[in-house]
């Protein structure tokens, strides 16, 4: 009975330190203090440099006339549009361009296509960044997942070593009436204990993350160190004579709030956590930060889309 007793003390004394263990992985450990998903300085800039609000601009009927509201919206968002304006004044109103016109042309061709090829790159290179840091979150919350499981299985292991042996003792080898009910109490304690643990195993890691792009996007700065011009632009314009007058950036926060990702009365504890600088994270709270991050990505990939909408709406010109 003593024995049984000792070795549920000693399942908890391993459960408690293994619960504080420290990592000990270098590049674990590396994956918990730094990310090396950013390889750009900090975008630094003032609202002048956003593009006005397309809705806000005196479009010309000929270019609105050539292009849909996406595709001029993008056009906007990058800076295209006194380009697209000259361009499309000289292909609608010069039925027999002379030569200087004809290289004009040209001339605001390419600088069309150097203006879309270097911003689909820019696109690109933030979207991977977003990747790079949900994939740094998941593969942390698989690691505290696996340390959890661990544990459970070594608890699992004792609860059911303890149980054969108590009803072993208890069961004949044990003769004493008093003995054996004293032995099936303390084993029934100890399986108790190690069921308790099991339920009770919260693991938990320290995680940073000074860069933190999901913080832009709740909070909702007018200016972003993280997303350039052009994506800032895109995540938060609203055009308040459609439908949708809501941004991609509020449209993500009303996502991560209906499921259940975060909530607008969410504890300041778990704001700091996510919207911060890091903090310990469950394994569950790390698996919801990468979808998160998922779900940013979609969005800036969308930018790819209506990209691809204006070059082909241009090349129909």
């Amino acid at each position: 009975m003593r024995a049984l007793i000792k070795f549920a003390g000693m399942g908890m004394l391993l459960f408690f330190v293994t619960s504080c263990a420290t990592v000990k992985n270098a590049e674990i450990r590396n994956l918990l203090q730094h990310s090396n998903c950013n390889q750009r300085n900090v975008y630094n800039y003032t609202e002048s440099d956003i593009a006005t609000p397309l809705h806000l601009q005196k479009i010309s009927p000929e270019l609105s006339s050539k292009l849909s509201h996406n595709s001029l919206n993008i056009a906007n968002a990058i800076g295209l549009i006194p380009t697209l304006e000259r361009y499309t004044s000289l292909r609608v109103n010069q039925a027999n361009p002379n030569t200087d016109q004809r290289i004009e042309l040209l001339e605001l061709k390419q600088d069309i296509d150097h203006k879309i090829n270097l911003s689909s790159l820019e696109i690109s290179a933030i979207s991977s960044e977003m990747n790079c840091e949900e994939e740094r979150t998941s593969q942390v919350a698989n690691y505290l997942s696996g340390i959890a499981d661990k544990r459970e299985t070594k608890l699992t292991i004792a609860a059911i070593v303890v149980g054969a042996a108590g009803a072993i003792l208890t069961g004949g080898v044990i003769k004493n009436e008093t003995a054996a009910n004293a032995t099936g109490i303390s084993t029934g304690i100890a399986e108790a204990t190690f069921g308790f643990l099991m339920f009770f195993d919260k693991a938990s890691i320290e995680f940073q993350h000074k860069r933190n792009a999901l913080k832009d996007i709740w909070f909702g700065s007018k200016t972003s160190e993280i997303f350039p011009p052009a994506v800032w632009y895109y995540l938060n314009y609203a055009n308040p004579d459609y439908d949708v007058t809501t941004s991609f950036r509020e449209q993500i926060i009303e996502k991560w709030t209906h499921l259940g990702q975060i909530d607008k009365e969410s504890s300041d504890e778990l704001v700091k956590l996510y919207f911060g600088e890091g903090g310990k994270y469950s394994s569950e709270q790390l698996n919801n930060r990468a979808d998160m991050y998922d779900q940013l990505e979609s969005n800036i990939n969308l930018m790819k889309q209506d990209l691809k909408a204006l070059a082909l709406e241009l090349d129909k010109y």
